[in-house]
């Protein structure tokens, strides 16, 4: 704690005030009766391979609402309610599916892969997403979830090196400051888990086929009964293949050459699949990660890459800019799939991440990271439940309760900086819901399926998608905003066109050159 008072009396709050977030958030699009929709993504919406702020993620039904940077949170949510209004004036009857566990799907084969024109890298872009298919199965695709950036303001980091009196470049210090915010995120990351895991029931058709240790509610509806996020746990987005890689953030370097083998060496059972079939790709290549994206961690570090270039390329050519955290799911009683109070709880908690004291990792608790997640996300508000903490045994109580009181300084600086309460206001939300299970999104979800829709998950779910889109149409939309994403709409369409006429090689010629990138440069 001495180490985080210390750093965190050196910044002013002007710097606290220009804290930077941004949010991308999924939905799956789904028609009026709850299905999944079939539609391709909506002209009115422009491209995806272009458009700034409405693109698709892994599927075409799934769209992702991507807002811009911002130092002030309702100015970061009015833009993406802003967005959210826009994209419902142009998809018709269809609906943006409230939650993070999907909606009734069809067969495996019948979800549409994400299409995003003709030109290479557009291509790449779909190949990629039917390797994750054959890889996955596209099911566990259509997890949606919100992806909250944050980082801290330039005149930030002087200040902070200083205070550490540690010399060396500026960029290195920086660095190193985000990959020690990383490795505590990840050794604390379960309490947003507990606290914000919103997907404690799944459609009985996400698990058709598999084997599963869900319970049956009632027909079509599955769940455990003190689960916190179904989408963080085994079911969600997880990989066998993927569990052998014990990835190290003690560094750049470290974390690079722990994805290098991953993303560079064949792995059998995907070499089995082949990259091709006659003149169609099955997948970009045949290493255990087609690329960086397909490593599924619930943050990363990140950096604005430039067109065509990899993520850790620009990672190790221009160091970490900010982090991605990944772990939120949406929340289904807000229409924007996030509030205002989990934001600026998120902002407390990744500040006291970075300004606290940051151990290196080791694989004993990389392995104690992963056990603890999947033990909150399945069982996070049964009374007898233990975490591992550096061979110990806590509750999330004893454990939570913890963290939060070392978050109290850090939310006091952000009120201070901000002339509020909001932020305390969130730290004493967390401390309630801590003290009392059934307060979480996830028991509250439970408790409304089981008392409002015949404990329905799918009926609960299109319910809040249908309230959710009266508030949203209802919301006035200033003319000159509608006429401005309408012309960002043509002008992403005209963009794309610009790419696929620029194309002078073939795709096989650019998929080789796309991944024979440099990852270890820098």
């Amino acid at each position: 704690m001495k180490r985080l008072h210390k750093r965190l009396s050196v910044l002013m709050p002007e710097v606290l005030k220009g804290i930077r977030r941004g949010i991308e958030k999924e939905s799956l699009r789904v028609r009026p009766d709850g299905m999944l929709a079939n539609t391709p993504h909506p002209a009115g919406l422009g491209s995806a391979l272009t458009h700034p702020h409405i693109t698709t993620d892994f599927s075409e039904s799934q769209l992702e609402l991507i807002t811009g940077v911002h130092t002030d949170v309702d100015a970061c949510l009015e833009e993406l309610t802003e967005i959210h209004q826009v994209v419902y004036r142009r998809i018709g009857d269809e609906m943006l599916w409230c939650a993070s566990m999907p909606c009734k799907l069809p067969a495996d084969d019948a979800i549409p892969i994400g299409q995003y024109g003709s030109s290479n890298i557009g291509r790449a872009k779909t190949v990629y997403r039917r390797g994750l298919s054959h890889r996955y199965g596209r099911r566990m695709q259509t997890i949606s979830g919100i992806h909250y950036n944050f980082s801290l303001p330039e005149a930030a980091w002087p200040m902070l090196q200083r205070a550490d009196e540690r010399g060396g470049p500026p960029q290195d210090y920086q660095d190193d400051a985000y990959f020690a915010l990383i490795r505590n995120f990840r050794r604390h990351s379960w309490l947003l888990l507990y606290l914000f895991g919103a997907s404690p029931a799944v459609c009985a058709s996400f698990v058709a086929g598999r084997t599963h240790g869900l319970r049956e509610l009632k027909a079509g509806t599955l769940y455990l009964p003190a689960a916190t996020s179904l989408r963080m746990g085994p079911l969600g987005y997880q990989s066998d293949a993927q569990a052998a890689l014990a990835v190290s953030y003690n560094s750049l370097e470290s974390y690079a050459r722990s994805l290098y083998g991953a993303l560079t060496e064949p792995y059998s059972q995907y070499a089995a699949i082949g990259i091709h079939d006659g003149e169609d790709y099955l997948q970009l290549n045949t290493t255990l990660l087609q690329i960086e994206n397909e490593f599924y961690g619930t943050i990363r570090p990140k950096r604005p890459i430039r067109q065509g270039e990899r993520p850790l390329h620009a990672l190790g050519e221009r160091g970490v800019e900010y982090v991605e955290v990944r772990c939120m799911d949406l929340d289904p009683f807000c229409p924007l799939g996030i509030t205002a109070a989990t934001i600026r709880f998120l902002d407390v908690f990744l500040l006291h991440c970075l300004l606290s004291d940051s151990a290196p990792d080791t694989p004993e608790e990389i392995a104690a990271i992963s056990r603890n997640q999947h033990r909150v996300a399945e069982r996070g508000r049964d009374p007898t439940l233990r975490l591992s903490r550096r061979g110990e045994e806590l509750t999330p109580a004893e454990w939570g309760g913890e963290l939060l009181r070392e978050c109290e300084p850090v939310a006091a600086a952000l009120d201070a900086a901000h002339r509020s309460s909001a932020y305390r206001d969130a730290l004493s939300a967390a401390g309630a819901a801590l003290a009392n299970a059934s307060l979480t999104p996830s028991a509250h979800i439970l408790q409304q399926m089981e008392q409002r829709y015949d404990k329905s998950y799918s009926r609960f779910a299109l319910a809040q998608s249908v309230r959710h889109r009266r508030t949203l149409l209802e919301l006035p939309l200033a003319a000159e905003v509608d006429a401005r994403y309408a012309r960002m709409a043509e002008e992403s369409l005209a963009e794309q066109r610009q790419i696929e006429a620029r194309d002078t090689v073939p795709f096989e010629i650019f998929r080789r050159q796309y991944l024979s990138q440099d990852l270890l440069s820098g």
